[in-house]
């Protein structure tokens, strides 16, 4: 993935021959992007909120065009048939356009799938039968494949997966400390999460510094309403901070992160909570959003202004577990060369980034307070000239990650 070149604005022109699809089909959303997977170049994009509700909310960007609407979008069939509508009134038929792949994000590949996969019916079920694995986000993975071969039979359709890029995790970091046995049979093992990202971000900071990928020794933050950490040793993951589901690990947006597994039996046990209850309660109702009420760091940063001592908690639980990892990845690393903050926080949060690295000056970090006040979407250093560790604000584009594996597996 050397010399990426990240995409300008939306071209207005129709999409030529050899453009992508990307589709991310949510529980009850669907994001879109038509782009080129070799020069980046997006020509429409958009996203499908609360789908199955009367109040659905589309949004679809398409050169100078840019459509809003609320209306009844049914099921995933209907929010693709709209965006194809949307599409073809702009001057785009992508049954004609020469696409070369529909490029589908599927959140778990479990132990079957690693590398990017042409979907077949006996792939997708496979992806089916794995979907316990991730109950949440497979089965909608799965309604936009199906969509997606329903209204373009003719383009191949290609599942990206979430975990591929840490499938090869050493056994120490992959392995839970359980009965074995039980472990091999439900496939019970850390697969780690937003491995697109990690893997994007982490070449495009080997060509910001301008060395070879598999020399560098790299900490990822991808830290957005999802959040997660890597650690990547000469260009191969050795740790990653979430585990079999996208639950463990950092604190996140709705979810808890890292937390004693007993806390689930006492839930059960003492609180009476059924497990369809506790998973609700940890991955929708927990995180900064159980802490303070809020999941967006605009909210919660003018609430700890207004002198909120909830917020001003949940953002020191934060950054405390942010460091705990940053510190554990240096450990394994023995040597890091570089530190990289990406998504949404990661690449907008200056009061994060400093805070995530204050004191380590003595470990060859050092900020440059006006290099991180800096709001840029180009890749960016934000260490001083004196930092032994580069540290640099990494823009994620998982969309063109997606986009050009797609095109590649197709080829």
């Amino acid at each position: 993935m050397s010399g990426l070149t990240e995409y300008g604005p939306l071209s207005s022109l129709p999409a030529p021959t050899g453009a992508v699809l990307v589709l991310n089909a949510g529980s009850s959303s669907l994001k879109y992007q038509l782009l080129h997977p070799d020069t980046g170049e997006v020509w429409a994009d958009g996203i499908v909120e609360r789908i199955g509700e009367n109040d659905s909310s589309i949004t679809h960007e398409q050169g100078d065009v840019e459509i809003r609407e609320t209306a009844a979008i049914a099921d995933h069939l209907a929010a693709i048939e709209w965006a194809i509508r949307c599409f073809a009134d702009n001057g785009t038929d992508l049954a004609a356009a020469g696409l070369v792949a529909v490029g589908h994000r599927v959140v778990h590949g479990g132990r079957t799938f690693y590398e990017p996969t042409i979907i077949t019916r006996e792939v997708i079920s496979e992806i089916t039968r794995i979907s316990p694995l991730a109950p949440l986000h497979n089965p909608a993975n799965l309604i936009g494949i199906e969509a997606a071969r329903t209204f373009l039979p003719d383009v191949p359709s290609v599942a990206v997966f979430d975990t591929a890029f840490f499938h090869g995790l050493p056994d120490a970091a992959a392995t839970y400390a359980i009965d074995r046995g039980v472990a091999d049979l439900h496939a019970i093992r850390r697969y780690g999460f937003h491995g697109t990202s990690h893997d994007y971000v982490s070449h495009r900071v080997a060509d910001f510094l301008g060395r070879d990928y598999d020399e560098l020794n790299q900490i990822v933050l991808h830290l957005g309403n999802g959040a997660s950490a890597s650690a990547i040793a000469g260009g191969h993951p050795i740790d990653t901070s979430m585990g079999m589901t996208p639950l463990e690990g950092l604190v996140m947006g709705t979810r808890s992160g890292d937390l004693d597994p007993g806390l689930v039996l006492h839930l059960h046990r003492v609180a009476k909570l059924s497990v369809d209850q506790i998973d609700t309660l940890l991955n929708k109702q927990s995180g900064l959003k159980g802490l303070c009420g809020e999941n967006d760091f605009r909210a919660i940063s003018a609430l700890i202004e207004a002198g909120d001592e909830n917020a001003r908690r949940a953002y020191d639980v934060y950054i405390h577990r942010l460091r705990r990892y940053i510190g554990a990845y240096m450990i394994e690393l023995g040597r890091v060369d570089a530190i990289t903050f990406t998504a949404g926080v990661g690449e907008n949060s200056t009061p994060v980034r400093a805070d995530a690295l204050a004191g380590l000056e003595h470990y060859g970090i050092i900020i440059d307070a006006e290099r991180n006040a800096v709001r840029s979407k180009e890749p960016r250093r934000i260490s001083a000239d004196d930092s032994e560790i580069d540290v640099l604000v990494v823009p994620t584009n998982e969309e063109l990650a997606i986009a050009r594996q797609s095109a590649a597996v197709v080829a």
